[in-house]
């Protein structure tokens, strides 16, 4: 009678077995990798960090503490340009890898990953900005409306309804985007970071 394998082995199986202690700790590096344009990814990394931090802050003091708050608006403003830089390095990232054709060598699962967390950044973006509670949001949200029933999707996602973008923007998208995240850092360490074209030759 064979033992049947539970749904941790199987996770096991598929991901951590297949490491070795040198690729997810390495102690040596490329010299290519030296190049600043390899530096942009670490950067978007530090820059979520922040920005998840400050959300958490942010939610757990809520809304009424940052708006009327010193240290709030301190706390809010940390987050905001956690944002900005966030999306600074991941679209500098981004077009370096393009035009490094980071998708040589079996690397096209950590280019998709990639281009899935920036279009899940950009919906994520999107609901923080219209649950500030200001001019700006209120503005943007009801011409976001119009457009969303423009394209029929209007029922399931309502920019005025501030209950639901907040949900999604604290609680599902930064848990969807997290784990996107993790993938393909964890799809960096496991094909390694793509040479550059004149050196790889792959």
């Amino acid at each position: 009678m064979s033992e049947k394998i539970s749904w941790t082995g199987r996770v096991r199986s598929a991901t951590l077995e297949k490491f070795e202690p040198e690729d997810l700790l390495p102690d040596h590096q490329p010299a290519y990798v030296a190049s600043w344009i390899y530096v942009f990814g670490v950067a978007t990394l530090a820059a979520f960090v922040m920005l998840i931090a400050s959300g958490l802050y942010l939610t757990l003091e809520g809304p009424a503490w940052w708006h009327t708050s010193s240290v709030g608006h301190y706390v809010n403003s940390v987050h905001l340009w956690s944002v900005e830089l966030f999306f600074v390095f991941m679209v500098v990232h981004l077009w370096g890898k393009f035009w490094m054709a980071a998708w040589r060598g079996r690397r096209l699962a950590t280019w998709i990953t990639g281009c899935l967390a920036f279009f899940t950044s950009i919906i994520t973006g999107f609901t923080g900005y219209i649950i500030q509670s200001n001019f700006d949001s209120q503005w943007i949200s009801t011409q976001a409306k119009d457009g969303f029933n423009a394209m029929g999707i209007g029922a399931f996602f309502n920019t005025l309804n501030t209950g639901q973008a907040i949900l999604l923007h604290v609680s599902l998208l930064p848990l969807v985007l997290g784990a996107i995240v993790v993938w393909h850092v964890i799809l960096v360490r496991r094909r390694g970071v793509v040479p550059p074209i004149e050196v790889g030759g792959e």
